[in-house]
């Protein structure tokens, strides 16, 4: 740089032209490369912490992100490509209901009698439907009737033939199928006693026929277990616990559970509405990372947006519609609402945004010191999103998305940190 100026300063005023082109030569060469050192500092800067091994562990099939709080992106690499989400995904579905029924919406189950003295049950969809709350159910009803026919079940408000992409016929939890009118997660706990009997497992739901059949012919072992593998079977448990409560508390019926609609001429004695407001659903199905739960909402949701009966198309289409309408999203791409199906795509560019709308709920996500949190898992699959806290301006966000196998998150998670650190 000192020869450069040296050689401008021994440059005197002249007219020959051929001079004032070699000076015209310098100057231009000295400008170069100002310019030049300014802009290798500055991208020695802004590129001080653009390859920490976070970064140069994530491979082609990965993708990594991290923001500040005012969302400007500080380390990234195939941020617009998109990758499996697994459960992560289910902080959008969780959105896209919040945004839609509002946090404190909450799911509800209507019952009528007929002019036959039917007594009817009409399910929309509640995710959080379980023995306590039909055992209070049946406390109520019973001081509404005394006896009745039949126990008829309308479960039309969701399509009796929903497939999730990616669930099979496994009787694990994650496996348990959706419906209008379902109980206890469609899952039952249960062992066997000192005489070979099975029993419950859960003081508050009895082991009914219907259930211990069931386990019976699926050879289950002792544990959580879904023994249902559609809609129908859903409702015909949860009408077998509700009438199991009514019998304890002496109404009288003939026992006969079947299937019908509610008609207009039918009498509406009591509707039920959740205890759980839709946050509380929310954080519920985050912390348990429960796909039931989730594609209930999903399935509820396409069914208010779209109208009923919900159906899978009608979930991905409402919340579809929001991530392009809302969020600007344009090529995300979404088959279910949990995360279980591996034809779901997200870039991480794209969580970003969502992250980004999500942040005054975030504390419905899981806590490990300073950091909220979901993960996501499938077989080769390892996801986490959230926000790392403890900074006066605010949580950053971060997104990591392994789709390969031999991943370690708890190592990247904290590399993330020690960058944002520093």
């Amino acid at each position: 740089m000192n020869s450069i100026f040296a050689l401008s300063s021994n440059l005197h005023p002249t007219t020959d032209p051929a001079t004032r082109i070699s000076r015209k030569a310098v100057w231009m060469i000295w400008l170069v490369t100002i310019l030049s050192g300014f802009f290798m500092s500055q991208s020695s800067i802004s590129g001080a912490g653009q390859n920490p091994p976070c970064l140069i562990n994530i491979t082609s099939k990965d993708a990594l992100l991290v923001a500040d709080p005012d969302g400007r992106i500080l380390y990234k690499k195939n941020e617009i490509k998109g990758r499996i989400p697994a459960s992560t995904i289910k902080i959008l579905t969780a959105l896209a209901a919040l945004s839609h029924f509002g946090p404190s919406y909450r799911f509800r189950t209507e019952f009528y009698t007929d002019t036959f003295q039917n007594l009817k049950v009409k399910g929309y969809g509640d995710p959080l439907l379980t023995s306590e709350i039909l055992q209070n159910l049946a406390d109520y009803l019973s001081t509404k009737i005394l006896r009745f026919q039949d126990l008829i079940l309308d479960n039309t408000y969701f399509s009796s033939h929903i497939r999730i992409p990616g669930c099979g016929n496994s009787t694990n939890p994650y496996d348990a199928p959706v419906g209008a009118l379902c109980a206890n997660f469609n899952t039952v706990v249960f062992r066997s006693d000192r005489k070979g009997r099975i029993i419950s497992s859960e003081r508050q739901t009895p082991m009914i026929p219907f259930a211990r059949d069931r386990i019976r012919s699926l050879g289950l072992n002792r544990g959580r277990y879904t023994f249902i593998d559609n809609s129908r079977d859903a409702a015909l448990y949860t009408g077998e616990l509700l009438l199991h409560f009514l019998r304890k508390r002496g109404v009288k019926s003939q026992d006969n559970i079947r299937f019908g609609p509610v008609r207009p001429d039918d009498t509406l004695i009591y509707t039920y509405e959740s205890i759980f407001t839709l946050e509380s659903v929310v954080q519920k199905m985050l912390a348990s990372s429960s796909n039931f739960m989730a594609n209930q909402i999903f399935i509820a949701l396409g069914a208010s947006v779209c109208g009923p009966p919900g159906t899978l198309a009608k979930g991905v289409r409402a919340v579809t519609e929001y991530a392009k309408n809302e969020l600007l999203l344009q090529n995300i791409k979404i088959v279910e609402g949990s995360g279980i199906s591996r034809q779901n795509r997200i870039s991480a560019l794209e969580m970003l945004t969502i992250l980004k709308e999500f942040r005054s709920y975030r504390h419905l996500l899981r806590r490990k010191d300073n950091v909220l949190y979901k993960t996501g898992s499938l077989k080769g699959i390892r996801t986490k999103v959230g926000y790392i806290g403890g900074y006066p301006q605010g949580p950053y966000y971060f997104v990591v998305f392994f789709n390969r196998r031999n991943s370690n998150m708890d190592a990247a998670i904290n590399c993330v940190k020690k960058a944002i650190a520093h």
